[in-house]
């Protein structure tokens, strides 16, 4: 058996891309931000990915993210690098960059817009592997792109650095299919925010996710209670939260909104990249009395 403890029974925050004021990507904002959820006790987080508003960045925009979150929390935090992108050469030099700058793990969905067949997403796939030589964790996120039938899953287990996969797909029931197919020497992430509770049940490791960055503390008690077998209160803030994330995305753009609730503590780190969605005017007091139902929710269960 493979030692994979560091992704195991884990809360890794799918990471927000910081930005000056003028949009162009601010180290510094970066640093702060992943001290800041490194001072909330997560296991790591999950960069250059869909909450890093990644397919609007360059590579060099990439490489300037991987490069601020190591130098802020590299060995303090477990830190996995989506280097996902359109082509396989820019892929490669992601991969091959995080290797560099010393992530612990690399991840990505499979090409996105061409329809392509099994054999030629695996070859993407292990393009990356082959260059970095990182433990690699597939990013299933069927709503975005081509989502990972069976067989390419376990194709991809042929392969000693493929550790896992992050299942974004709605299913609860995928989890149980790709652990049967590969065993516990493997790690699973659940990935629909929505349904953390429910996915470890069913048998994921750990969670990642785009909304535990504005309550990651709501996330964390969510996993201590499923290790402790408080399945009750498990549920209970499930819901709590899971309402909460409806609300966020009833609001406005979800990074915009999750990006003002963190402006309204104190962490200002930018609006989303255009052409995501921006907040409107009148968006704005509705964003400030949801960061408080956030914060209640959170005193109420987490102190």
């Amino acid at each position: 058996m493979r030692d994979l403890s560091k992704f195991k029974n884990g809360i890794f925050i799918a990471f927000y891309t910081a930005y000056d004021e003028n949009g162009n990507i601010s180290p510094e904002r970066v640093k702060a931000l992943a001290e800041y959820y490194y001072k909330k006790n997560v296991t790591g987080l999950y960069i250059t990915g869909s909450s890093g508003e990644s397919v609007y960045l360059s590579t060099e925009e990439r490489k300037l993210v991987m490069k601020s979150v190591m130098e802020a929390v590299g060995g303090k935090l477990t830190i996995i690098a989506h280097v996902g992108a359109p082509s396989t050469r820019d892929s490669v030099e992601l991969a091959k960059y995080a290797k560099e700058v010393g992530v612990d793990a690399i991840s990505s969905i499979p090409p996105i817009y061409y329809g392509l067949p099994e054999d030629a997403i695996a070859d993407y796939w292990t393009a990356m592997i082959d260059a970095s030589g990182l433990p690699f964790i597939i990013y299933n996120i069927p709503q975005n792109t081509s989502g990972v039938s069976m067989s390419l899953f376990k194709k991809m287990l042929q392969n000693p650095n493929m550790i896992g996969i992050k299942n974004t797909s709605l299913p609860v029931q995928d989890i149980l299919g790709f652990r049967n197919a590969g065993g516990e020497d493997i790690v699973i992430f659940n990935g629909p925010d929505e349904q953390l509770a429910a996915g470890r049940l069913m048998g994921a490791d750990s969670g990642i996710g785009g909304t535990y960055g504005v309550m990651p503390e709501l996330f964390l008690k969510i996993n201590e209670c499923i290790n402790k077998n408080d399945f009750k209160l498990a549920s209970e803030i499930q819901k709590a939260t899971t309402t909460l994330i409806f609300e966020i995305l009833s609001t406005g753009g979800l990074f915009a909104v999750c990006k003002e609730i963190l402006r309204l503590r104190g962490m200002d780190i930018g609006k989303p990249r255009l052409p995501l969605a921006q907040l409107k005017e009148e968006d704005y007091p509705k964003v400030a009395a949801l960061e408080k139902k956030i914060t209640a929710t959170i005193e109420k269960y987490c102190k």
